[in-house]
């Protein structure tokens, strides 16, 4: 594996394995991912915590069809977050939704490699303008394989937050009636499904800003004092780990610019 662009996660506590388990359910509220029990995987995801997203996805690679779910978290996280290099960053997505569609196979009830693919497929295809992915048909793939893993695991708040964006993105390119005839996307399906998220895991940096972006993709200017008070909550968040320090960082971003 070539070497990928250092992150820095200055400000975090760091984790151990006691501390990882004292905070795995406020961490993982929104992918909903079950404490591991398996040591070598309890150090997969310190490392993840740590934010050393490569050693992370190293470590959980080795641990075969377990340590997926903290590989490609690993590898995505840093892709959309970190990586500054388009090839690279579309190369690493592009990875991660291949090993996520294989794991499905192995694993099809496994929420996370339904979800891993349509996270890694949907940042790809912002990377190349969701208009274009669209035509080339991840549209439908991403929106499937979001709803499998709600069907899979209804209380996976990041699932729905995800799927509420891609109702939001998809008619904020191509329209109400063009995005609803064509892709089903519809704003009263996604507005739902953000409400859905936000009581799922409504102190979350991760929901807020996603909530806050759609919201003004959906609602336009009528609701942009809403989304600006989601991104002052998001902004004014004490990260917990390496992770949420990249949301908490966007959401600032965003409210500056």
């Amino acid at each position: 594996m070539t070497e990928w662009t250092a992150y820095a996660s200055l400000g975090n506590k760091p984790f151990d394995t006691a501390r990882l388990q004292a905070l795995w359910g406020r961490l993982h509220k929104g992918d909903a991912e079950p404490w591991p029990e398996d040591p070598a995987l309890q150090q997969a995801w310190v490392l993840f915590h740590n934010g050393e997203f490569q050693r992370a996805a190293e470590a959980g690679l080795a641990l075969g069809d377990a340590g997926q779910n903290v590989a490609n978290k690993a590898t995505a996280i840093h892709a959309n977050y970190v990586e500054r290099r388009e090839a690279a960053r579309h190369d690493l997505l592009l990875e991660t939704a291949a090993r996520a569609e294989k794991l499905q196979h192995h694993q099809p009830d496994n929420p996370g490699a339904w979800f891993w693919q349509a996270y890694a497929l949907g940042r790809y295809s912002q990377g190349i303008s969701v208009a274009k992915a669209l035509t080339q048909g991840l549209g439908v793939r991403i929106k499937t394989a979001l709803e499998t893993t709600i069907q899979r695991c209804p209380q996976h708040a990041d699932a729905h937050l995800a799927l509420a964006s891609f109702h939001a993105e998809v008619i904020d390119k191509v329209g109400h009636m063009v995005g609803g005839m064509t892709y089903g996307a519809n704003k009263t399906t996604g507005l739902a499904l953000y409400e859905t998220a936000m009581s799922l895991n409504p102190d979350s940096a991760v929901t807020l800003t996603e909530y806050a972006n759609g919201l003004v993709m959906l609602e336009g200017e009528k609701r942009l004092a809403e989304a600006t008070a989601l991104l002052d909550r998001a902004a004014a968040m004490e990260p917990l780990d390496a992770m949420e320090r990249l949301y908490v960082a966007s959401a600032r971003v965003a409210l500056e610019g």
